[in-house]
């Protein structure tokens, strides 16, 4: 059976403020620990106030806290989340809420809390903690919550360097033993050259600036000749009526995708904008005789997907269009990899080239320039790459199939 690590043993000993928080590294065995204080703290509470579940959606609750806990404790313990968000949690009633949106915070309105539990809390919305610190109304009242550093001026970072009642820990992915080496090695090369390894490798706050790829290096990444030979076909589209429409072609093969095509039409610059039908002819040509298994479209061209889906050839799948999210896993299969580019599609290279943080913005925000191509990429990786083992549906995601499989 797996033991704690020091520093696990250390908050199980000393997180006894109201609020009790673990920042650091992913993998770092931040959340494993929660495992064993959830249950402690709702044993310890009167009854006077709720037991709250917040993290970035009630399914990420569910895959990060909950399901693991079952596997421990069993459903009679841990129950399912129903309908009205509510569940059993060692003997008491909980409730389960998204923190994401704005929308969240009517729901955390009227009675106070006795115990909050909060999971990936840099990735809510503000409004949601502001109003959840005038829930912990209880004399006993008390918060244990995770996260992965962001930007430095992210409203939590103000929050933690507030002077408020916190312990806080900070972990280093290095500060988990129980990890095999090689995965340690191989995380650490995937983000390496990123602000992502200062954040989710060092455990720190860092800003993201510079280029949001550096580690294309066209040496590396850019392949001559054809594509391999009896991979599965894909086409990844932003769509653009002034701005530019990029689409690309991709061969999956061997686990690594290979960008073997790109369509680049500015309209803008060529002072004609095309239409839904035109653009329809080109993505044809761009996939030829191929077996496309599925046309990745960003998720706002809807008279688009509409085209696509009037014609019958094509599944069109609304693209999974999280940012941060996708910028990240996009530049871990680049560092892995994972994402080739063949010479002819200069449009794509170029944009790697140029594709900058903004580093005037509050949060990570990459300049609305040269973003065309990566988007495209971007689409790519975040809904077909990244889900790869799940292939009939990326995802699982049938509803957002056009027609459905």
């Amino acid at each position: 059976m797996k033991t704690f690590s020091d520093k696990q043993l250390d908050f199980w000993r000393n997180a006894n403020h109201r609020w009790n928080i673990k920042t650091g590294a992913t993998r770092s065995g931040k959340t494993y620990m929660d495992y064993f204080i959830i249950p402690r703290r709702v044993r310890a509470c009167t009854g006077s106030g709720l037991i709250v579940l917040l993290g970035n959606t009630k399914s990420t609750i569910e895959r990060n806290l909950l399901e693991p806990m079952r596997n421990l404790y069993g459903r009679a313990l841990v129950g399912e989340i129903s309908a009205s968000n509510a569940l059993q949690l060692f003997g008491r009633r909980a409730w389960a809420l998204g923190a994401d949106k704005i929308s969240q915070v009517y729901r955390l309105q009227g009675q106070g809390m006795e115990y909050c539990y909060g999971d990936e809390i840099t990735t809510w919305h503000e409004d949601v903690f502001t109003m959840l610190k005038s829930r912990l109304d209880k004399p006993n009242s008390c918060f244990d919550g995770t996260c992965n550093p962001g930007n430095p001026n992210h409203w939590f970072k103000r929050f933690l360097d507030s002077g408020a009642d916190i312990y806080q820990q900070a972990y280093t992915i290095d500060d988990n033993p129980f990890l095999e080496p090689a995965f340690v090695r191989n995380l650490k090369k995937e983000y390496a050259g990123t602000v992502y390894y200062d954040r989710f490798i060092l455990g720190r706050w860092k800003k993201a600036e510079g280029l949001v790829y550096p580690g294309f290096e066209p040496e590396r990444h850019v392949y001559r000749g054809a594509a391999p030979q009896g991979g599965r076909w894909f086409i990844s589209v932003d769509y653009g009526t002034l701005n530019p429409f990029a689409a690309g072609l991709w061969c999956y093969s061997g686990g690594v995708a290979y960008l073997s095509k790109e369509y680049y039409y500015d309209g803008r610059r060529e002072r004609r904008q095309l239409t839904d039908e035109e653009y329809y002819g080109e993505l044809a040509a761009l996939a030829g005789e191929r077996n496309i298994e599925y046309v990745v479209v960003d998720p706002s061209a809807s008279s688009f997907i509409t085209c696509i889906y009037s014609h019958g050839r094509f599944a069109a799948l609304k693209a999974d269009n999280a940012v941060a999210d996708g910028i990240r896993n996009t530049a871990t299969a680049l560092n892995g990899g994972r994402i080739q580019i063949h010479e002819s599609c200069t449009n794509t290279i170029r944009e790697f080239g140029e594709y900058s943080w903004d580093d005037k913005a509050a949060e990570d925000s990459p300049l609305k320039e040269s973003d065309h191509a990566m988007d495209m990429v971007r689409y790519f990786a975040q809904t077909i790459l990244l889900h790869e083992k799940k292939w009939g549906v990326p995802n699982g995601r049938s509803e957002q199939l056009y027609p459905p499989h």
